[in-house]
C-alpha cells in the first residue's frame, strides 16, 4: 500500500512539474529618462514576473523625478539654482549617484565632470537639434565654471553645494546606468536574478538565462542600427556602450556629437564607440564616457587598474579595435568596423 501511494505521489510530483511552462522571458518595453527602457525577466511565472518589471519600471520613474535637469523641483535643478548661495538636502539616492561621479571624476583626473552643464544651452544635439557651433569665446568663458572639486557633498547633513554662481549639474553621464541597478534590485528582492534591464547604452545582464551566458552586441559604430562588429558572453555583469554616433551633426564634413570634453568644451576626438564591462550599470556608465574622452592607451590603462572584474572595447579615432586585458577570452570581434566619417 505504501509503495502504491509513493509511485502514486511521484507520478503526481511529476505531472505537476509537467503542467508548469518551460522558462522564458516576459518583456516590457517603455520610454524614461529620455531613451527606450527595454525589462526582460527569465520566469515561468509570467504573473509574478510583471508584477515585478513594473515595480522596477516605478522605481525607473522615482529615480528619474529626483535626478532630471526638466523638473524645477527635483534633487538637481533646486541644487542648480542655488549654485554659488547655499547647499541643498538631496535624497540619499542623488547623494550616492553624486559621490560615484566624484569617485569616476578623480580616477579620470577630470575627463568625467558632472558640472559640464554649465555648457548647457551651447550645443544641441537633442529634440532641439542644431547643427550650428558655438562661439569659442562663450565656450571659453564656461568651461572656467566646470570643475568637479567646486561640488561638496556633506554625508552628514545630505547636502550637495556648488560653490559658483553659473555652476550646473547633470547626472546624464551615470544616472541611466544608476536607475538600471536600482531596478535590477527591485527585480532581485522579488525572487528574479536573471534578468535584462536596458536603458538606452546602459544594460544590465543580471544572473543567466537558464544557466548559460547572455549574449550583448557591441555596435558597429559606422554601422547600420542593430549591426554589430563584437559580441560578448556575460553573466551577471554590466555592459556600457557611449559613441558619437546616437546624437551628432557634420559641419564641413567633421563630425560634432553629443560627449563633450569638460577640459575644452567641444566634443571628445580620440575614439568613435567604449563599451565597459562591469559588475554593475553605474560603474560602466560612470567609466564609458571618461574613456572615450581620454582615448585608448589612458583610458585602458585607467581600467586595467581596477581589477578583473572591470574591463573595455575601445574603437579609436582611426577605427582600430583595443580590448582590455581583462575582457580577452569575454568578447569576440566578429569582422573590423565599417570605415567612414
Amino acid at each position: 500500500m505504501r509503495r502504491s501511494l509513493l509511485i502514486l505521489s511521484l507520478a503526481l510530483c511529476a505531472r505537476a512539474l509537467a503542467d508548469q511552462p518551460a522558462p522564458h522571458l516576459v518583456a516590457r518595453s517603455g520610454e524614461a529618462m529620455g531613451t527606450v527602457v527595454d525589462i526582460r525577466v527569465w520566469t515561468s511565472d509570467d504573473d509574478k514576473a510583471r508584477a515585478a518589471i513594473d515595480a522596477a519600471f516605478d522605481e525607473i520613474a522615482r529615480v528619474e523625478r529626483l535626478m532630471t535637469t526638466w523638473r524645477d523641483d527635483s534633487d538637481i535643478a533646486r541644487l542648480n539654482a542655488a549654485a554659488g548661495v547655499a547647499p541643498v538636502v538631496v535624497s540619499p539616492e542623488t547623494l550616492e549617484c553624486v559621490k560615484r561621479s566624484l569617485e569616476f571624476s578623480r580616477r579620470s583626473g577630470g575627463a568625467f565632470d558632472v558640472t559640464f552643464y554649465a555648457l548647457h544651452g551651447l550645443w544641441k544635439f537633442d529634440q532641439d537639434l542644431d547643427p550650428r557651433l558655438p562661439d569659442p569665446a562663450e565656450v571659453k568663458r564656461r568651461i572656467k565654471l566646470i570643475d568637479y572639486r567646486k561640488l561638496v557633498v556633506d554625508e552628514k547633513k545630505r547636502t550637495l553645494f556648488l560653490k559658483e554662481k553659473g555652476m550646473r549639474v547633470n547626472l546624464g553621464g551615470i544616472g541611466k546606468g544608476y536607475a538600471v541597478d536600482r531596478a535590477t534590485k527591485v527585480l532581485r528582492d522579488r525572487g528574479f536574478r536573471d534578468a535584462i534591464v536596458q536603458a538606452g547604452g546602459d544594460l544590465m545582464l543580471a544572473g543567466s538565462k537558464g544557466g548559460r551566458p547572455w549574449q550583448a552586441g557591441i555596435r558597429d559604430p559606422r554601422g547600420e542600427r542593430d549591426v554589430y562588429f563584437a559580441i560578448g558572453a556575460v553573466t551577471d555583469h554590466a555592459f556600457s556602450t557611449a559613441g558619437d554616433y546616437e546624437r551628432f551633426f557634420f559641419v564641413d564634413g567633421k563630425r560634432y556629437h553629443h560627449i563633450i570634453d569638460p577640459k575644452t568644451g567641444w566634443p571628445a576626438t580620440r575614439a568613435r564607440s567604449v563599451t565597459i564591462w562591469a559588475p554593475d550599470a553605474t560603474t560602466a556608465d560612470g567609466l564609458d564616457d571618461p574613456v572615450l574622452i581620454m582615448g585608448w592607451k589612458e583610458g585602458l590603462a585607467m581600467i586595467d587598474q581596477l581589477g578583473p572584474q572591470v574591463g573595455a572595447v575601445v574603437v579609436d579615432a582611426d577605427n582600430q579595435v583595443h580590448v582590455s586585458k581583462s575582457m580577452q577570452g569575454i568578447v569576440t570581434i566578429l569582422r573590423p568596423p565599417t570605415p567612414g566619417p
